[in-house]
């Protein structure tokens, strides 16, 4: 048995998890940092999402931890990759000229810089970083975890972690279970939350598909079609009751409107991704299916330097709905993880074969998945793409009614003890109780200190899609820039408490304290409220 002792434990290494690793080491304190793969970065490398962001994320919104990512991201395109003039003088280079925000780039380039801000607290020991590590065990003590066990995936080993404060942040909150901590799953009734799209009844088992995301260049004239997965046919012809019409096609129905919808696909259009404006509130852009979510435009790049674009398929013909990946038993979690990959390797397989072209053929054998994109042997992405964690029962649970648009013409709640802000549509897909799309407008909004706090547990503070919302409003809650300002948080929120030998229960109980972790965290570039700013 190997141990280590720190002051802050942060289990798992997605952006929520960097973030709050950064934040506790800054303000002094000895962090071990987790992850179960190989790879941290969570949504942005081992789910294969490019960043969903709000219409200001170039000025303001988000904390200045995040924009260092950020940065260094179209740094590291303009250090070593050969765009050509027009694109390199970009001040907001989108290295895919993606729709669906303005950086979408590869996972490798994200992982790279997530590496290099880490790298000077690691080389000083103020981090300690554990791959391939999952938590499986917990010492606790009354209201208060003392130590936390994790399999080496790589070693067959276990390891423990003793720490004052343990921060989960993993991406299905799997700390909680094992630590005792009070959490919920899935559906809250209306009766619980008072919240108008909520479900009539409780239903646990009720959350959001995961997908598992793909990535894929295309190369005219080349055959790169997988062999037929065994179990094609039943996905091919899945189709759910109000899809109109299979899965597997370029119909589904609108999130808005839940009307049909026919998307486009046209591999390697010859655009300008230097024109491209990737600003949803201005143009969606996500019927042509190719661009959405491009990670790579080659017309950004020297002639010769790529033969195609790579984009990511991350689209509703992929949304699993068989079951949730957590809540079961560990059999059925994983027969649903495989489910989930089964039915995403079969679409790339309609995709090269059957797949009608407007030309009026079928199929696209040139698509190549991207394995070297990946860091995986498929070409499928390391992990389902995670929109629905376990959360916690919090101090305070962020409910439609703080923020949804058509219940608050006004504008968000705001809270005394904001921790930072965010903004997104509250966008729930298809779930596994079969709910089809809810999509609700919402204000920007603030994300409240107590959120984080458990009601009970004394040193656990949630640092990712984890926090006290319900399953309406975690639809807005667990993008991107939100996550990071959620783990930022939590890191500074421990690290005050290490310094101060206090509770997160005593600060959020105690004005003064309150206002002190806040003076801190602005003092280090964190946004905790909004200039007043028109959205709809």
């Amino acid at each position: 048995m190997t141990e280590f002792r720190a002051d802050v434990l942060v289990a798992g290494g997605g952006l929520g998890g960097v973030a709050a690793a950064l934040a506790a080491a800054a303000n002094g304190a000895r962090v071990v940092l987790t992850e179960e793969t190989a790879w941290l970065g969570g949504q942005l490398t081992t789910q294969l999402v490019p960043p969903d962001e709000h219409p200001w994320i170039e000025s303001f919104g988000s904390t200045s931890g995040y924009r260092r990512l950020r940065n260094g991201i179209r740094d590291y395109y303009r250090s070593w990759y050969p765009l050509r003039s027009a694109s390199r003088a970009l001040a907001h280079l989108n290295p895919g000229a993606g729709r669906v925000g303005p950086l979408c780039h590869e996972p490798r380039v994200a992982l790279a810089v997530i590496e290099a801000m880490l790298a000077p607290w690691q080389a000083t020991g103020r981090i300690v970083v554990l791959r391939r590590h999952v938590p499986t065990a917990a010492q606790v003590d009354g209201d208060h975890v003392r130590a936390v066990t994790f399999r080496d995936l790589e070693g067959g080993r276990d390891v423990t972690v003793a720490a004052t404060f343990v921060l989960d942040a993993t991406e299905t909150g799997d700390v909680l279970p094992i630590t005792g901590t009070e959490f919920v799953t899935g559906a809250e009734s209306q009766a619980d939350t008072g919240e108008p799209h909520a479900a009539a009844t409780a239903q646990p088992s009720n959350m959001q598909a995961v997908s598992v995301c793909f990535a894929l260049s295309h190369h005219t004239g080349e055959n790169h079609t997988i062999d037929k997965p065994d179990d094609y046919a039943t996905w091919r012809d899945l189709a759910p009751e109000w899809w109109h019409g299979p899965q597997f096609g370029w119909v589904a129905p609108h999130p808005h409107t839940l009307e049909p919808r026919r998307y486009a696909f046209t591999p390697n259009p010859d655009d300008d991704p230097t024109a491209i404006v990737a600003d949803q509130s201005k143009d969606p852009g996500s019927d042509e299916l190719w661009s959405f979510r491009r990670i790579l435009a080659r017309n950004h790049f020297r002639p010769g330097m790529f033969d195609s674009d790579i984009t990511i398929v991350n689209w509703p013909m992929i949304d699993y709905l068989g079951g949730p990946l957590i809540g079961g038993t560990a059999e059925q979690n994983a027969t649903h993880t495989a489910a989930a990959r089964a039915q995403s390797l079969s679409f790339l397989h309609w995709l090269q074969t059957e797949a009608p072209r407007p030309d009026g053929g079928n199929g696209w054998p040139g698509l190549r998945p991207r394995p070297d994109v990946t860091g995986t042997a498929d070409g499928l992405a390391m992990r389902p793409y995670i929109r629905e964690s376990r959360r916690i029962r919090g101090q305070y649970r962020i409910v439609e009614q703080d923020l949804a648009v058509a219940v608050r013409p006004e504008g968000a709640v705001t809270y005394d003890d904001s921790v930072g802000v965010g903004a997104y549509r509250i966008d729930l897909h298809p779930s596994t109780g079969g709910d089809n799309y809810i999509d609700i407008p919402a204000w920007p909004f603030q994300v409240p200190m107590r959120a984080l706090v458990p009601e009970r547990m004394r040193n656990v503070i949630a640092a990712g899609k984890n926090i006290s919302t319900t399953h309406i409003t975690n639809g807005c809650y667990r993008v991107h820039p939100v996550e990071w300002t959620v783990g930022e948080a939590a890191g500074h929120l421990a690290s005050f408490c290490v310094a101060r030998g206090a509770e997160p229960h005593q600060v959020t109980a105690t004005p003064s304290l309150r206002a002190e972790v806040q003076e801190s965290m602005a003092r280090h570039g964190m946004e905790l409220s909004w200039p007043n700013v028109t959205y709809y």
